[in-house]
């Protein structure tokens, strides 16, 4: 029997490459929603017109599912009810979420997803998602590892359309927490500029603190002394006016909702000109100190894609791909890193073409 995978927030960018990638790599039938009926969407993709405050339609179209994807953000401002209704329902779950107020939110659902039996896998796309299992992928290469380093350079609008602009500006708002030394700490957002080495097409790029999911759940993921997240943009210039937005302007206009869509729209319009010469691609780097034997080694890997939007489609597809096959099922909720085996993380990154480079250094 054919299996639905339906993908909530399907007709976004990012949802959209999530649902070409699972057409390609699988016979499932995909099913994408929107809020607004569309007359655009090409077979094999179905379209359904959907609203998530229809709570009705939400859980019959999530009853006839087999695997339900979440790609409807910003997660800011998501209650979780999409999984909530797929425990209901005993429907596996995956979703594309990018802040840790959404995973504390649902996260607390944990024990009901287990004894539902349905596998909820969260965080996953490109970052967060292939950079989580990157970094696994490189703990395992460790016979104990203390420090966590993870930089992201995104080239202009990474293709990835105007929720992505509000998911920044959004990140902007609040102090946040970040592991280190063995506590949690507060940082503020956009702060302590490091220039990176990416590979080429980017060399050194500048970034800062940024709160993403992975700052969080990493502590709880492996047993480390510190992990460090920090991202940037390219052209440098939108660097430095993400810093201003951050810290001279007053917080009351980035906190407020109308600040945030001013900002996002702005942002939006000046990526859509430099996309042209930057391209919208993204680069990740990992650096993870740690020891192997009795020495202390450096374990570096990169990934670089031309289009960042393509590549969150790869991370969530191969993630759907394998949770459709049988080779992904543990119930309950979980971040990527926890429950992805590097094996089939390889696997499925192989057959879409990426290439993570690695290198281990003796000090």
């Amino acid at each position: 029997m054919t299996k639905k995978v339906l993908i909530i927030g399907g007709c976004g960018r990012i949802g959209s490459s999530v649902a070409q990638d699972i057409a390609n790599h699988t016979d499932a039938e995909v099913i994408v929603t929107g809020r607004q009926p569309r007359q655009d969407i090409k077979q094999p993709l179905q379209f359904l017109a959907l609203d998530l405050e229809d709570l009705e339609g939400l859980r019959a179209a999530i009853a006839t599912s087999n695997l339900v994807i979440h790609c409807a953000g910003p997660f800011h401002y998501r209650d979780g009810r999409v999984l909530k209704t797929c425990i209901e329902q005993g429907v596996n779950y995956i979703d594309v979420s990018d802040h840790r107020s959404f995973y504390q939110k649902v996260i607390n659902y944990r024990d009901e997803a287990k004894t539902a039996g349905i596998t909820a896998i969260l965080n996953t796309g490109v970052f967060p998602g292939i950079s989580n299992s990157m970094v696994r992928q490189g703990i395992e290469q460790l016979d104990a590892a203390e420090t966590i380093h993870l930089s992201y350079v995104v080239a202009g609008s990474g293709g990835a359309g105007i929720t992505v602009m509000r998911t920044t500006f959004l990140g902007l708002q609040q102090p946040f927490e970040v592991w280190i030394d063995g506590k949690w700490q507060k940082k503020l957002p956009y702060t302590q500029r490091e220039v990176i080495e990416f590979p080429k097409p980017y060399g050194k790029t500048g970034v800062y603190w940024f709160d993403v999911p992975e700052t969080y759940t990493f502590a709880e993921s492996f047993p480390v002394k510190n992990v460090i997240t920090k991202f940037g943009s390219v052209p440098d210039l939108y660097n430095h006016l993400t810093w201003i937005t951050a810290h001279v302007f007053p917080s009351a206009w980035v906190k407020s909702k109308k600040g945030v869509e001013f900002f996002s729209h702005v942002g939006y319009k000046m990526t859509s000109v430099t996309d042209r010469f930057s391209g919208i691609g993204v680069a990740m780097r990992t650096e993870i100190s740690g020891k192997k034997g009795d020495r202390n080694v450096k374990y570096y890997s990169t990934m670089v894609h031309e289009n960042t939007a393509i590549a969150a489609g790869y991370g969530t597809g191969g993630v759907a791909q394998l949770v459709l096959a049988g080779k992904l099922h543990q119930p309950g909720i979980f971040p990527v890193e926890q429950v992805l085996p590097t094996n089939l993380f390889e696997e499925t990154m192989a057959s879409r073409g990426i290439k993570i480079h690695r290198q281990l250094n003796v000090e």
